[in-house]
């Protein structure tokens, strides 16, 4: 269904983000809120003002229930309300909140856009499948809201960038759950690649995942209801997915090995692993000119994504990146005097000695994020861009959208990165495109 923006609250009930939208502050990029709370707008006891803290609401109680416990210690925070079409989820956001407060003032929702309308809202946090993201990010951004958005960015390439669009034109802030930007080990690999540590580099392997976790190995059991509970909406679930009769094994979680509702580890996993490529090698605004790859489909009902695939991504300069569920997890980078493998734990290099070298004064140091949550809200108050921007996220989505497209054409993908359109092959084109189901639009 199409979005209707909210009224704005009345006067003596503007919000920080109404605030901004009237001084024009949030869409000018350039201006600074401080990073130090002055004050006066704390308590008697230090505490933060309920007038100054960055109030929150949360969809999706899978992964938004942990990115939501990630910023409920901070005193600056506010959680008010919990969002999901199912009640079950809902209650349990509700009461991790209410404990955390010692009250029952959360709200809940089983619809994202009564949250959006009806709550004072400064942000949210939205973790609903991948089918969801483009409508949900866009509606948040058009609604005044800085949005912590889960990775992959988008069920397709060009809602991707209608949800990069969105997030400019109305001056929001962005994070993605690409974590990993935020850790150590990973920044450490970045900085010595782009320091030259390792000369030029010539290609890089990013090792996924297949095989659905074991799932697509075994014919899965036969759903356990052969109805709707009731606790569920499920229509409002599917959203602009196809329909389907409903399945307990696709809702909640397994929803990701289907593609009408995500794009299996291919895509679950080129937010992390190919983020982390990209990063190194300074290309978030850019992507492959050139995709070609092979893989293998699920063939047991209900699921349906790659369960095996290699694909690889010529860049502009030469550089190739090869995404694979063969390979070792993590990106492992090839240059001319050695590798580096970095993975979630791990940081291993041809030569040990590569490892205990830091950047020299006047070279490269990466922006440097301690806590990907903390990070988000700073970055709300002083409007500059989060470590996981939306471009960001955008262009390591786009790798795992045109490998996807290559092996499911089984044709050589010619990508212009700069208009971001697929060259002469019109039903590779098509595959860029979302398909909703009446009445919704992005």
């Amino acid at each position: 269904m199409p979005y209707s923006r909210p009224s704005q609250p009345e006067p003596h009930m503007i919000s920080r983000r109404s605030f901004l939208h009237k001084t024009g502050l949030a869409v000018a990029a350039t201006i600074a809120f401080p990073t130090i709370i002055p004050s006066r707008v704390l308590g008697k006891d230090g505490a933060i003002s309920p007038s100054n803290r960055i109030v929150i609401g949360a969809v999706g109680m899978g992964q938004g229930h942990f990115n939501m416990t990630r910023m409920l210690p901070f005193k600056d925070v506010q959680v008010v309300s919990i969002c999901d079409v199912d009640d079950k989820q809902a209650a349990k956001g509700k009461q991790t909140v209410d404990n955390h407060y010692q009250n029952t003032d959360a709200r809940t929702y089983r619809d994202f856009r009564d949250m959006f309308a009806k709550d004072n809202l400064d942000a949210v946090i939205l973790a609903a499948p991948d089918h969801w993201h483009g409508i949900m990010s866009v509606a948040a951004a058009r609604a005044g809201l800085d949005i912590f958005g889960e990775k992959p960015l988008a069920h397709t390439l060009r809602e991707g960038r209608a949800i990069c669009n969105a997030v400019r034109q109305h001056g929001r802030i962005w994070q993605t759950g690409s974590w990993q930007r935020s850790v150590p080990n990973f920044r450490q690999a970045v900085e010595l690649v782009r320091n030259g540590r390792l000369g030029k580099i010539t290609n890089i392997e990013v090792g996924t995942f297949g095989n659905f976790n074991g799932n697509a190995i075994k014919p899965p059991e036969a759903p356990k209801l052969d109805r709707i509970p009731r606790e569920l909406n499920y229509n409002l679930w599917l959203g602009p997915a196809p329909w389907r009769d409903y399945d307990s094994r696709i809702v909640h979680y397994n929803w990701r090995w289907n593609l009408d509702f995500g794009g299996g580890n291919l895509m679950d996993w080129v937010g992390h692993h190919v983020d982390i490529a990209h990063w190194a090698m300074d290309l978030d605004h850019t992507g492959p000119v050139k995709v070609s790859g092979s893989g293998e489909y699920g063939i047991v009902t209900p699921w349906n994504a790659e369960t095996k695939y290699r694909y690889a991504c010529t860049y502009q300069d030469g550089l190739t990146i090869t995404v694979s569920s063969d390979f070792k997890g993590g990106t492992k980078f090839y240059g001319e005097r050695g590798w580096i493998h970095v993975d979630r734990g791990v940081l291993e290099a041809s030569d040990p000695a590569i490892l205990r070298e830091t950047p020299n004064s006047g070279e490269l140091f990466v922006y440097r994020s301690d806590d990907h949550w903390r990070n988000f809200i700073d970055c709300i108050k002083d409007r500059r861009n989060t470590i996981s921007p939306c471009e960001a996220a955008h262009r390591s989505a786009s790798v795992g959208h045109l490998g996807h497209i290559a092996i499911l054409t089984g044709r050589t993908i010619r990508w212009n990165p700069r208009t971001e359109t697929i060259l002469d092959d019109p039903g590779a084109t098509a595959l860029l495109e979302p398909a909703f189901r009446s009445p919704w639009v992005l």
